[in-house]
């Protein structure tokens, strides 16, 4: 299975109440327009992605625009460091 169809999940501009499952967190991702992904908690954890959270508070502090949290990172460099999550 790709990457991309393990970690995004597809929002209509319509309907934004997609359920997440049990064990897993809704991030937004993108310079400019968000993407939507759904990453296991576990990743959390993880130095790599702990510093992607770190950069998040730099730049929104605990306001996160899209309703939850927001990384200002580009989608690829988010899909390239969660692919080696999964391989970790």
């Amino acid at each position: 299975m790709a990457i991309r169809q393990i970690l995004r999940r597809s929002l209509s501009n319509e309907r934004r109440s997609v359920e997440v499952p049990k064990g897993h967190l809704a991030v937004y991702v993108g310079e400019g327009e968000k993407k939507r992904f759904v990453i296991p908690l576990s990743y959390l954890n993880h130095h790599l992605f702990q510093e992607l959270l770190f950069q998040a508070e730099e730049e929104f502090g605990f306001h996160h625009p899209m309703g939850g949290i927001t990384i200002p990172c580009s989608e690829d460099l988010f899909i390239d460091l969660t692919s080696r999550l999964i391989r970790a």
